[in-house]
């Protein structure tokens, strides 16, 4: 199955056209024709059946023929993850964050960040595609970016965790974890966090933990705290 992803549709839509980019890819490259079906979702759970009417390449036209509500995780992860010097690094940590079973995701500048802009747009294309490769109907929403002691302050649902590399006491992430939680975990620039923002997380209810023996990089360290939530709800 072939995934294609349109947040305009909805579970009132019964007729809906392609933008010129994905016309062309379904006549042109996958060679549809009239009552072919496609598969489409919204992000928001919906999964569409699709008949093609109209195959034309600048503007495909489908039938919206059934629709199916799939059912959402038994749990919630939001990740907070300083974004990284290399760009491609983050978005390797959102296409593969996707692709394993993520909610949401914040960037957070903090002191040690060495890169404090980021391109949205080109992050969400990276999420749409790794969620159609994925099948997934549920598409994690990316947050704007702030800074660390705005994020901290926030009111959150669930188990907080920050995970950070400081010789102090930490507790094992993999020990903590339950299954069917809300989880939000923040992770740190290459620099780590500082020793004031390490404080000011404790100071907000967070739970200090460590990832491993070993020095990750930020992306890495995201990578394994997503996969370490998915494997534990998959009790």
């Amino acid at each position: 199955m072939q995934l294609f992803y349109n947040a305009n549709i909805n579970e009132n839509t019964t007729q809906f056209s392609f933008e010129k980019e994905e016309s062309r890819h379904i006549v042109k490259v996958l060679r549809k024709q009239v009552g072919d079906t496609l598969h489409i979702t919204n992000g928001d759970g919906w999964l569409f059946l699709a008949e093609i009417s109209i195959p034309n390449i600048n503007k495909c036209t489908a039938e919206i023929v059934s629709k199916t509500l799939q059912s959402k995780r038994k749990y919630n992860l939001h990740l907070a993850v300083a974004p990284t010097k290399m760009n491609d690094r983050y978005e390797w940590f959102l296409e593969k964050a996707t692709e394993i079973g993520i909610d949401s995701i914040t960037p957070i500048i903090c002191d040690h960040s060495e890169r404090k802009i980021i391109k949205p747009e080109r992050f969400e294309r990276i999420i749409q595609s790794a969620a159609k490769q994925s099948l997934s109907c549920y598409l994690p929403k990316l947050n704007e970016a702030v800074s660390f002691k705005s994020f901290i302050k926030q009111d959150f649902k669930g188990s907080v965790y920050i995970a950070h590399c400081e010789e102090t006491d930490k507790k094992s992430l993999k020990n903590e974890l339950q299954p069917k939680q809300n989880i939000t975990i923040l992770i740190g620039p290459e620099g780590d966090f500082s020793v004031k923002e390490i404080e000011l997380a404790l100071q907000n209810k967070f739970i200090p933990v460590t990832l491993g023996e070993t020095r990750l990089r930020t992306e890495t360290a995201a990578i394994v705290a997503c996969h370490s939530v998915a494997f534990t709800n998959e009790i």
